[in-house]
C-alpha cells in the first residue's frame, strides 16, 4: 500500500506535461477492450466457435453433452478411430514415450520419423520427403526455404491461409491471380522477368471443394520457367486412382514439382509432409528454420500415419463409400434448390451470402442436431459468407437421410430454398 502510495504522490508532483503525456501512452491491450464483435454474436446466441466436442472424430458425436451428426470434420476416410491407427499411436507411445525433447535437427531423428519419410517418398512416387510437426508450419518451411528477396511467388487468390503467411516470410514478391483463373495467372508469369519462379495452389480448395486445374497450370509453368507446389492436404485419400491426391487425380506426378500434404485429414494425426526431389528435400532439411526450430512430431503421431497409409492402399472399399456419400449429397442437396458453388468433392458449401444469414443457418442445424462449420470472412470474400459441410466414408445413409431432414428444413423456414 505505502509504495501505490509513493508512486501516486510521485505522479501527481510530475510536471503538468508530463502527466498529459503519460495519460496519452498507448496500450498495446487497448485492442483487446475494443473487440466486442465475437462477445455480440454470443449474446445474440449465434456463436458456433469452441464447441467443446467430448468424444473421437466419429460420424456422431458427443457435443456439451448432446449426440449430433458431425459434418464439420476433415476426418474424410474414417480413419481417427480405426483399431489399426489407434493400436499403432499406442505402440509408439509405449516404446518412445509421449515426445522427442527436441528438434529433428539435434536429437529428435527417430527411426520412424525416417520410415515414415521414405514411405512418404514412396507413396506419392517422389525421391525423397520431408516431416513437419504441423500443416502450417510446412508451408511456412518449404517457401520460405525455397523463395527469397529475387524471387516471384505466385499464389491463387484463394489459397490457405498458411500459403499467404509463408509468402509474407519469405521476403519474395508475391502475385496474387483470380481464382483458377488461367488467364490472370498468365499474365502475371509473363510479367514476372528473369527470375525465379514458383507458383502455389491448393489441390482441393479448402471451403469450396473444388479442384485446381493442374493441366492448364502446369502448361504455363513449362512455358514461363516457374516450378509448381501443390498444398494438397484436402485431396490426399480422397482423389485419384488410389487415394494419393489431385496430382494423381491428373496423372501428373511427373510434372508437379512439389507436393505438401497434412496428417490431419485422411491421415488421421496431426502434422504436415513436403515430396519432392531429393536436392530439393536436402535444402529444405538444412535451410528450414520453422522444421530446424521446433520439436520433432510425437512418436504416436509419426506412427498413426503410418498405418493410416497402409490402410488407404488396403480399404479402397473406404474411398469408394466416402464418393457414394459425396455423391449422395451433393445430388440432394442441389435438388433441394441450395447453391453449392461449385464443389466437387466431399466438400460441400452452403452459400449463404451475409454472415448473419451463415450464423442462423449454423443455429438452425446445430438445434437440429447437425454439426456443421460456418465460414465467414476473412476465410471467405465478404458477401459469399457459407456453411462448410464434409462427409466421410463412415457416415451411413440413415445418418445422411436424417441430415438432409435438418437441412432441408432449416433452409425452408430461413428463406434459402
Amino acid at each position: 500500500m505505502a509504495l501505490v502510495q509513493k508512486k501516486q504522490l510521485a505522479v501527481e508532483a510530475a510536471p503538468p506535461t508530463l502527466r498529459v503525456i503519460e495519460a496519452r501512452m498507448p496500450d498495446v491491450f487497448e485492442k483487446c477492450r475494443q473487440y466486442t464483435t465475437a462477445k455480440e454474436v454470443m449474446a445474440a446466441g449465434l456463436y458456433p466457435y469452441f464447441h467443446v466436442v467430448e468424444s473421437e472424430q466419429s460420424p456422431e458425436v458427443i457435443v456439451e453433452g448432446r449426440k449430433m451428426i458431425m459434418l464439420g470434420s476433415n476426418n474424410y476416410l474414417g480413419l481417427t478411430n480405426h483399431p489399426k491407427v489407434k493400436e499403432a499411436a499406442i505402440e509408439a507411445v509405449k516404446k518412445y514415450g509421449s515426445g522427442c525433447a527436441g528438434t529433428r535437427f539435434l536429437n529428435g531423428t527417430l527411426d520412424i520419423h525416417v520410415q515414415l519419410e521414405e514411405k512418404l517418398a514412396s507413396f506419392f512416387r517422389k525421391d525423397a520427403a520431408l516431416t513437419f510437426s504441423t500443416g502450417y508450419q510446412t508451408n511456412l518451411g518449404i517457401i520460405t526455404s525455397l523463395a527469397g528477396k529475387h524471387d516471384l511467388v505466385v499464389i491463387d487468390k484463394l489459397d490457405h491461409a498458411s500459403i499467404i503467411d509463408a509468402c509474407k516470410l519469405s521476403y519474395a514478391e508475391v502475385k496474387k491471380f483470380r481464382h483458377s483463373d488461367m488467364a490472370s495467372l498468365e499474365y502475371i508469369l509473363k510479367e514476372g522477368g528473369n527470375r525465379g519462379k514458383l507458383v502455389v495452389v491448393d489441390g482441393v480448395y479448402s471451403m469450396e471443394g473444388d479442384i485446381a486445374p493442374l493441366p492448364d497450370i502446369i502448361k504455363l509453368c513449362k512455358k514461363y520457367g516457374a516450378r509448381l507446389m501443390v498444398d494438397d492436404a484436402h485431396g490426399i485419400g480422397v482423389l485419384g486412382k488410389t487415394g494419393r491426391g489431385t496430382v494423381e487425380h491428373f496423372g501428373l506426378e511427373k510434372e508437379v514439382d512439389i507436393i505438401m500434404g497434412t496428417y490431419s485429414k485422411s491421415l488421421a494425426s496431426i502434422g504436415g509432409f513436403v515430396a519432392a526431389s531429393e536436392e530439393v528435400i536436402h535444402y529444405i532439411k538444412h535451410t528450414s528454420r520453422p522444421l530446424i526450430f521446433s520439436a520433432s512430431p510425437p512418436p504416436a503421431s509419426v506412427a498413426a500415419v503410418i498405418a493410416a497409409l497402409d490402410i488407404i492402399d488396403q480399404e479402397p472399399e473406404r474411398r469408394e463409400r466416402l464418393w457414394h456419400n459425396t455423391n449422395k449429397m451433393m445430388k440432394a442437396l442441389k435438388q433441394m434448390g441450395y447453391d453449392t458453388g461449385i464443389a466437387e468433392t466431399p466438400i460441400i458449401p452452403l452459400v449463404m451470402g451475409e454472415m448473419e444469414l451463415a450464423f442462423m443457418m449454423w443455429k438452425a442445424l446445430n438445434d437440429g442436431g447437425v454439426f456443421a462449420n460456418p465460414v465467414v470472412p476473412p476465410a471467405t470474400t465478404p458477401g459469399r459468407c457459407l456453411i462448410r459441410t464434409s462427409y466421410m466414408a463412415t457416415h451411413t445413409d440413415e445418418m445422411l437421410d436424417r441430415v438432409l431432414r435438418v437441412i432441408e428444413k432449416a433452409g425452408k423456414n430461413l428463406g434459402v430454398i
